[in-house]
């Protein structure tokens, strides 16, 4: 969860929980614990533990584990902790910046024991989407051009979203022989305050069921701690990629402005 830079935090916040409300359904956010210390941030950490959404720790400074030392890194987990505790729910989750869980299996090991001894489970993610790229083009439009049509990103942006949703949910079957609850990672921005309403009516109405996260976490799969490398990716694509069955459909990174700068080039976005 990061606001700094849109233009209105809260107006962002209530349009994003009034999707929650309106569809019944429990989203998890996950607070980079600097952006909820000061007021804007803790009103709105405040209003979703209040709306009886998941919370969970994303660290306090958001830096990437591949970048830090495990020491570097694990302090800034507890940092994040201390500043959330209050809001944090009940089993703990955290989530790794980037998803990243380190860059050797040595320090992906040694941060999954230490979460393990401080409580945490890692909120995994089985969808991963290009969310921030899209809202990253459109804001940068907007500077260029205040009054452009906001509306031309949400047909391409669905199409993105049911793309991915396909993907992993295709890769799940081929993977474990079922489709399991799916976790889908978006951002806190202003793509999402325009247009995550028209993704969940999208889903649903392509027979997808909406679960709240507390009852997908209870799924085994999210328990699973593969071995795969490199870390930073969709849980169903490390299961994926540890099978050695996979390799040719699994493309690396799994999500990046790579594969999506050439569509928004050709649309004009």
């Amino acid at each position: 969860m990061n606001w700094n830079g849109l233009p209105d935090p809260l107006q962002v916040n209530t349009r994003i929980l009034s999707v929650a409300k309106q569809h019944q359904v429990q989203f998890g956010l996950y607070v980079i614990g600097r952006n909820a210390k000061a007021a804007t941030g803790r009103r709105i950490v405040e209003s979703w533990k209040a709306a009886g959404h998941l919370i969970g720790n994303h660290t306090y400074s958001h830096r990437p584990y591949n970048g830090v030392t495990f020491e570097e890194f694990s302090a800034d987990m507890l940092r994040g902790h201390r500043v959330l505790q209050e809001s944090l729910s009940t089993p703990l989750f955290f989530r790794f910046p980037t998803l990243a869980e380190g860059d050797t299996a040595e320090k992906r090991d040694r941060m999954r024991s230490f979460l393990t001894e401080q409580g945490y489970r890692n909120a995994h993610v089985t969808i991963d989407a290009s969310d921030w790229y899209y809202d990253r083009r459109l804001q940068a439009r907007l500077e260029r051009e205040p009054a452009f049509d906001v509306q031309r990103y949400r047909e391409p942006y669905l199409d993105h979203l049911w793309n991915r949703a396909q993907f992993y949910n295709d890769l799940s079957i081929r993977v474990l022989g079922r489709s399991v609850p799916h976790t889908l990672l978006i951002h806190y921005n202003r793509l999402n305050s325009l247009f995550l309403g028209d993704a969940v009516q999208m889903f649903r109405s392509r027979g997808w069921r909406l679960a709240d996260v507390s009852e997908t976490y209870r799924d085994p799969v999210f328990a699973s701690a593969p071995k795969s490398m490199p870390t930073g990716q969709s849980l169903v694509w490390a299961l994926a990629k540890e099978s050695g069955k996979f390799e040719k459909d699994l493309r690396y990174p799994g999500e990046d402005d790579v594969y999506e700068k050439p569509l928004l080039d050709r649309l004009g976005l």
